[in-house]
């Protein structure tokens, strides 16, 4: 089943570090930043963490929680964490599930190699519904983007509330 802007996201089970389990359900009431990335300590991917670990936060006070999702491995995963100092989790996606759901998977070129690369950000409400997708991610300034839609979603589920 793919997803769709303004529909709840299907169905998905996903193992993090610090031994999260990740969810469809796990955190409603809580806004997901799901940012998909194609490999650790890969140049842009490093960048990439690093914005988000500056502007994490920024993040926390929007409401909002961020993962980060390759196809990476636990271990590797463990390492890339501890070496950025990333305050958030990151998604083992080894089976590309995730990355087939939410249809980031592509074939390309990646520093003279063929490569299966994903990079995208998601943003889902607390109430499991996608708000906001961005796909085919340059690095530069899209983490800004991101932040401020997930504002922009804080001050929307505030007002719902009333």
């Amino acid at each position: 089943m793919a997803i769709v802007v303004n529909k709840p996201i299907p169905e998905f089970e996903a193992n993090a570090t610090g031994g999260i389990k990740v969810s469809n359900t796990s955190h409603l009431g809580q806004t997901l930043v799901l940012y998909f990335y194609p490999k650790d300590n890969t140049p842009g991917c490093t960048t990439e963490a690093m914005q988000f670990r500056d502007k994490y936060k920024d993040f926390v006070k929007a409401g909002a929680l961020v993962f980060g999702v390759s196809r990476d491995n636990m271990k590797s995963h463990d390492e890339f964490k501890a070496k950025l100092e990333l305050p958030f989790e990151l998604i083992a996606d080894t089976e590309e599930k995730m990355c087939h759901m939410f249809g980031v998977v592509k074939n390309k070129i990646m520093y003279g190699k063929k490569a299966r690369a994903s990079s995208a950000a998601f943003l889902i409400g607390a109430d499991g519904i996608l708000k906001q997708e961005w796909r085919g991610l340059k690095v530069p300034g899209h983490v800004d983007e991101v932040l401020k839609a997930a504002k922009v979603e804080k001050k929307a589920a505030a007002a719902a509330a009333v």
